[in-house]
């Protein structure tokens, strides 16, 4: 109960899920993880006014200057995009669990990786012309905060170490149980504790890189020993590395997990790995959307259409045909302020 007050967590339900098979124990980090990502497309699904960009003055406003070199650079990572989403589809479309289980190890980067490229896209018609990773996730951050994304997917965190603020998940100062989300409080309340423990993990790592350097390391002021512990003014210090915490720092995690032994143990637990896989390719597909959108603005409709006209078949006929006209289109097709922007 201590963790629970220090992290400002109002508990949920009067006594929490404790399970008493150990097979099932030795699942609850993964089953843990699970719920994030389907509490993250709950939340998406379940908050239907608040996920487009029609009535978005960022997207209006956005207008980009490129040149035929631009285009083609546009192209190429958006072709990175598409064909690594092509290939998550490919693999969930399979549907056999045994086959679905083994294949997080390159699921998990392909979900990540294919959502990067689409952010890259759209910091690249913003001028931002960069493929470092880090530095990608940080302006993604700023753009959240601006509110250049849904409301529905414009939550984020901030703040130092142990005083961490939500912002835009009024309920996700609930703590949440071992279910998969059935009501808005749960799936917010997950969301809430995935953006904690992720940008505590981004705190420990800065720490241990900050602490590691001699010419960087936070040291005693009476001794001139680097610190072994950190009060709440030192963890301040650093709050400015951190950036906003986001969803794009949430998705990270599955590149970090495809790299470390815990996948095994994702693989070896009894949770739905179908469900794993349409939650996390249902959020790359909206992702790639919003993104698709942008670089439609930027282009002008008509350019973004040849673009997708141009595409090998197994692209242009499609997800990415289908979003086209299911997602983006309707924003310059439908509605006097729409055709507005997409006339500017």
């Amino acid at each position: 109960m201590k963790k629970v007050l220090e992290e400002n967590v109002i508990p949920l339900f009067q006594e929490e899920q404790k399970p008493q098979d150990s097979a099932w124990r030795k699942s609850i980090p993964a089953q843990v993880f699970l719920n994030y990502f389907f509490a993250i497309n709950y939340h998406i699904n379940h908050s239907a006014e608040e996920s487009g960009l029609r009535n978005h003055v960022f997207f209006r406003q956005h207008k980009a200057d490129l040149s035929e070199q631009d285009l083609q650079a546009l192209t190429r990572i958006l072709h990175n995009c598409w064909s690594t989403e092509y290939a998550l589809r490919a693999t969930a479309e399979l549907g056999d669990e045994t086959y679905l289980r083994n294949a997080l190890h390159w699921t998990f980067p392909q979900a990540y990786y294919s959502v990067f490229a689409g952010l890259q896209a759209f910091l690249y018609t913003l001028g931002i012309k960069t493929n470092n990773e880090a530095a990608i996730r940080r302006e993604a951050g700023r753009l959240v905060v601006k509110n250049a994304y849904p409301r529905a997917v414009g939550f984020y965190a901030a703040g130092a170490y142990n005083d961490f603020s939500i912002h835009r998940l009024p309920l996700a100062g609930y703590k949440p149980g071992l279910q998969i989300a059935g009501k808005e409080i749960e799936a917010q309340a997950q969301i809430g504790q995935f953006l904690r423990t992720t940008r505590k993990l981004t705190a420990n790592a800065i720490r241990q890189q900050v602490q590691n350097n001699p010419a960087t390391a936070i040291r005693s002021s009476k001794t001139g020993q680097i610190l072994d512990k950190w009060s709440a003014q030192h963890w301040q210090q650093i709050t400015w590395r951190m950036g906003y915490t986001t969803l794009f720092d949430l998705l990270s995690r599955l590149r970090i997990s495809s790299s470390q032994k815990e996948i095994d143990r994702f693989v070896e637990a009894q949770i739905d790995f179908k469900l794993f896989h349409e939650s996390l390719l249902a959020i790359v597909s909206y992702l790639n959307g919003l993104h698709e959108s942008y670089v439609a603005q930027a282009l002008g409709i008509e350019k973004y259409r040849k673009l997708v006209a141009e595409l090998p078949e197994h692209l242009s006929n499609g997800f990415v045909k289908e979003r086209l006209h299911q997602q983006v289109e309707p924003l310059f097709t439908e509605g006097p302020t729409m055709q507005l922007s997409a006339a500017a």
